[in-house]
């Protein structure tokens, strides 16, 4: 066979993967291949593969006689809408997708080679967990991954998608990337699975419940972003792309703007008159991006926060915002912890931050006290103090307590802090306050709940407003709601050359 025959037929052996049989066996339990998922997500045409001959080492348990080209896992680069990126996609064609010396081998080159070159990095994962047959060399080379997952952190963007099993120890390069994508029904995420919890714990328990798409995505928040299906993973995937930088070094793509009337006047009416009624702060969100450019992260975990991407003027930004809607925006363990990841990785790729507040305080009760809603909720404290990105906070209406604080108050570096004649800026609710400031006046009148009533409007009509705040400085404008977008359109691009010095360390303590 002359040397050009023999490439070619190499190269034919490594496209098959496993196998037409177990190919067809693939696509039957409704997952696209390898191949076919890289060919989705990248730009036509842009796919360079790394590796492509790459096979395992092993000689134990007959392994010699079972070798596959390219061992398991389609490494290389592309572009996504003309970007670089670097992906790897597990084939679980091949060995289950199971992780080997070499197989992992071939997912670190290209994860050094995206920090040399400063570009994102994705892995397509679908795989059955370390290689057994090749013992402790299949950890080390998790490992090695974990290792490199950690120095990429906060200096290029990592996206791991779930496209099938994620089990043991392969569950945690995910659990340290930026974003992680699921597929309802088919993919799946746990340290141990279904039969090992039977037997410690004798709970019955099936994958989907234990570790499937909507488990991760609504209870333990470990899942982003939950999806129909594979193609609508890819596509969330390039979506997501187009709002972050390539990496730590450079700002965000800015699409172009057709500057027109900036004025929302759907805003001027969209706070009940009851205080305690609540409202859709999403459409507060709708009405201040770009049209269609609001991308919710997180969507069916602690709704009582909402956050995502969006644009302003072609800008991306990250947005952070109570939600009246669910538990009347309160802060819990839950929310804190999700608005403290999402504004930690908007401040490390230079997405600049927009805070809307309508918050009556943190959650009560002895379920948060005792699952540490004081550490947790120093998370979100934390994480905004730290952030040096451009920082604008909206309060729409409540803004009470500890929680006025905690949400990008003047006090902890937020540059420009506006407020909706709507806003209530206190200590706490009217009702509560009036109970203790004149505890004694109600006491002793001869109808309580008329005094009570009485006081309750005082203590409103004193505090329950922006102006107290705005005398100190401490909001920077009072807006009509309806001018919110042009003021955000404005202070955006005022503070776009913005630069803070940090003192010298090696880096802070987060309350983890």
């Amino acid at each position: 066979m002359d040397k050009v025959s023999l490439l070619q037929q190499k190269t034919a052996e490594a496209l098959k993967g496993g196998g037409d049989k177990r190919v067809e066996s693939q696509h039957k339990k409704g997952k696209l291949t390898a191949r076919e998922r890289i060919q989705l997500l990248l730009d036509e045409g842009s796919f360079e593969e790394i590796g492509m001959f790459v096979s395992h080492r092993s000689r134990d348990f007959g392994m010699e006689k079972e070798v596959y080209l390219g061992d398991g896992v389609i490494t290389g680069y592309g572009t996504i809408h003309g970007r670089l990126v670097y992906v790897y996609s597990q084939d679980f064609t091949v060995f289950g997708g199971s992780l080997s010396e070499t197989h992992a081998e071939k997912i670190c080159k290209i994860m050094d080679l995206a920090m040399e070159n400063g570009a994102p990095v994705i892995g397509l994962n679908d795989s059955g967990g370390a290689r057994i047959q090749e013992g402790v060399v299949s950890l080390g080379g998790y490992a090695d991954i974990f290792h490199r997952n950690v120095k990429s952190s906060g200096v290029i963007p990592q996206i791991s998608a779930i496209m099938g099993p994620c089990a043991g120890g392969a569950v945690y390069s995910p659990a340290i990337t930026d974003f992680i994508l699921m597929v309802e029904h088919t993919s799946y995420m746990f340290v141990t699975g279904p039969n090992v919890v039977k037997t410690v714990t004798h709970e019955n328990v099936t994958s989907e419940e234990l570790g499937g798409a909507h488990t991760h995505a609504s209870k333990s928040g470990v899942t982003h972003f939950a999806c129909a299906n594979e193609v609508e993973c890819i596509e969330n995937i390039k979506r997501l792309l187009s709002y972050i930088p390539q990496n730590c070094e450079e700002n965000a793509p800015v699409y172009t703007y057709e500057a027109a009337d900036e004025a929302r006047k759907k805003l001027d009416s969209i706070i009940p008159d009851n205080p305690n009624q609540p409202y859709d702060i999403k459409e507060v969100i709708e009405e201040v991006v770009d049209a269609d450019s609001f991308m919710e992260v997180h969507k069916e975990y602690a709704e009582n926060i909402v956050v995502g991407f969006a644009r302003i003027a072609g800008r991306s930004v990250g947005i952070v915002a109570n939600q009246p809607a669910s538990l009347a925006g309160v802060l819990d363990i839950n929310a804190s912890k999700k608005g403290a990841r999402f504004v930690r990785f908007c401040d490390a790729f230079n997405v600049p931050l927009l805070v809307l507040v309508d918050v009556p305080g943190f959650l009560p009760g002895t379920d948060q006290e005792w699952h540490g809603i004081i550490t947790n909720g120093a998370k979100l404290l934390y994480a905004l103090s730290e952030a040096t990105v451009p920082k604008i906070t909206v309060i729409t209406r409540k803004a009470y307590g500890g929680a006025y604080d905690v949400m990008n108050s003047k006090h902890i570096g937020a540059d420009m802090n506006y407020a909706w004649p709507t806003a209530e800026i206190a200590v706490m609710g009217a009702k509560g306050a009036a109970e203790i400031i004149f505890k004694k006046e109600i006491a002793e009148a001869a109808d309580h709940d008329a005094k009570w009533k009485e006081k309750e409007m005082e203590y409103t009509e004193k505090f329950a407003n922006p102006y107290g705040a705005a005398a100190r400085g401490f909001i920077d404008e009072v807006i009509l709601p309806s001018e919110t977008r042009a003021k955000l359109i404005k202070a955006y691009n005022m503070l776009q050359n913005k630069v803070v010095n940090t003192p010298k360390r090696k880096h802070g303590n987060i309350p983890l």
